[in-house]
Order: C-alpha cells, then structure tokens, then sequence
C-alpha cells in the first residue's frame, strides 16, 4: 500500500484552505467527540454540517473511538455513509436495496479485533483500578465488543491528563495498545487504530486509491489519538481545542479552526462549501 506521511511545523487558519484543496474533496471524514460535540451535546450547527456536507455530494464518515452499540444508531439515523468505531476495530455502513427497499446494515470488523473479554484487557483494568482507585469505566463500555474504555474527564470527577497517560503507560507495559482521547483512554488487542480501518473501509466500500486518491480525503479530528490521522492524509483540519493537547501531539493537522469542538466543525464545513 501506498503511504506518504504528512507533518506540519505551524497550523492554518482553515480560511486558507484554497478553493482547488476543497474542491478535490471527496470523502469527509471526522471524530466525534470534542470535534461534533460540545460538552457531550451534538450541537445543531455541527448536526446541521453534517447534512449540508451530504447535500453538497460529499461522503460523511465518522471515525470515533465510540462503541459498536453507538455506531449502530449513527450509521441507520446520521446523515452518513458510514461509521468507523472502538478506534479502528469495526464499520458499519447502510446498503441500499434494489427497488427501493429498506437499506440494509453492514457491518465489517477489522481482522486483528480481539474481543474485549481478553484476559490482558482484565489484568490492565484490574491492575489501573488498583493503583488509581478514582477511576471508572466508561458508562458506555456495556455497548463495547473490542476494547475497554476508562473515562477520565467525561463525567466528574474529570481527572488530569497524566492520570490519563499514566494508565496508558500501564496498559502498554500489559502488552496493550492504548491511545488518549478528549474524555477516555482506550485499550485494545491488536495493531489496528483509527488509520488502517479507515484506509481499508475507502478501498473496500468506495474504490478508494491509496497515494492516487489521498488529496480526496480530509480528515477532521482534536485530540492525540488522531494524530496516526493527522499523520497519513494531507489535507487534516482540527478544531480549536487541540491546542490543549499540544505537549501530546507530534504531528499536527495542516488547518485549524478559530472555534472549539463542534462550533469548529460547523466552521471547517461552511468553508470547504463556500470555496468549492
């Protein structure tokens, strides 16, 4: 597989985005948390976005660290054309039917998803507990089928980022992959992230290119496990409150937005429309 890796010293002003850059897009792909939501709301001018970037022909897809169960609701009632889910493990997309029958959920899982029952998975989660007892799952691990999600700063008490890095330290010396989000730290089997899914979903569903095709997907993400994002595709957008992962981030996105979580989103898809 063709891969070119992008790395950005300075973010720019998503104004800057040129109107050629824009219209090459074909596929917009973004996380949800902190980059649709604010506070956890999916706000109306993100939700608003989303519907007017598939008005204008594009191709919506999420890609979240969210649940299996989460990305069920999302791909049958979002206007989108596809979901991306627990960090790479899963997609799920609707399939139209002939003769306008009722469109058809799919789902496909990466191959190297292991399920979260894993003994590994028990040990960390024991082991995290233990050493930091204000620690908490995730109130959606119930609707989790590949990773375990500990939550540091989506409920109260909303905990540091070293506390967040700490358990991701320990996870990795289990022999997990862990990767910190705006809200959780998840824990995997396996060497899938948000990236390798989301390249075999566009070849698999769209006919997608690698190398060929890169410049026709942007990426819009805010925290650091969107970086692998932020590293592979050339034309990446954050919103505003990435800056408050900057110590954490390597790779930074070509664009930002002046506005934060899903206020930014709105203002990434009103500029990408307004110059195409």
């Amino acid at each position: 597989m063709i891969r070119v890796l992008w790395h950005y010293e300075r973010m720019k002003p998503i104004q800057e985005m040129t109107s050629l850059e824009a219209r090459n897009i074909r596929f917009v792909l973004v996380d949800i948390d902190d980059t649709l939501t604010q506070h956890g709301k999916l706000l109306p001018s993100s939700y608003k976005a989303l519907w007017n970037l598939k008005a204008a022909g594009l191709k919506v897809i999420p890609v979240t660290g969210r649940p299996a169960g989460w990305c069920d609701l999302i791909a049958r009632e979002w206007p989108v054309d596809g979901v991306i889910g627990e960090n790479g493990a899963l997609a799920l997309w609707e399939e139209p039917q002939p003769q306008g029958g009722l469109p058809r959920l799919k789902a496909e899982y990466h191959p190297e998803a292991v399920r979260n029952d894993h003994p590994t998975l028990k040990r960390i989660q024991d082991r995290a507990f233990q050493e930091m007892p204000e620690l908490r799952l995730a109130k959606d691990q119930f609707a989790r089928l590949f990773d375990i999600a500990i939550d540091f700063a989506e409920e109260e008490p909303v905990l540091s980022l070293e506390d967040a890095q700490r358990v991701q330290s320990i996870a990795i010396e289990e022999g997990a992959v862990a990767k910190v989000s705006s809200i959780h730290i998840n824990i995997w089997m396996g060497t899938y992230n948000k990236l390798s899914m989301t390249e075999r979903f566009l070849i698999r569903r769209f006919n997608w290119i690698p190398g060929i095709g890169d410049k026709e997907a942007l990426f819009i993400g805010d925290s650091p496990n969107d970086e692998p994002m932020f590293v592979r595709f050339p034309l990446t957008c954050a919103v505003a409150n990435i800056r408050r992962y900057e110590s954490l981030i390597q790779h930074f996105p070509m664009f930002v937005a002046s506005k934060e979580c899903g206020g930014g989103f709105a203002e990434i898809a009103e500029t990408i429309l307004a110059k195409r």
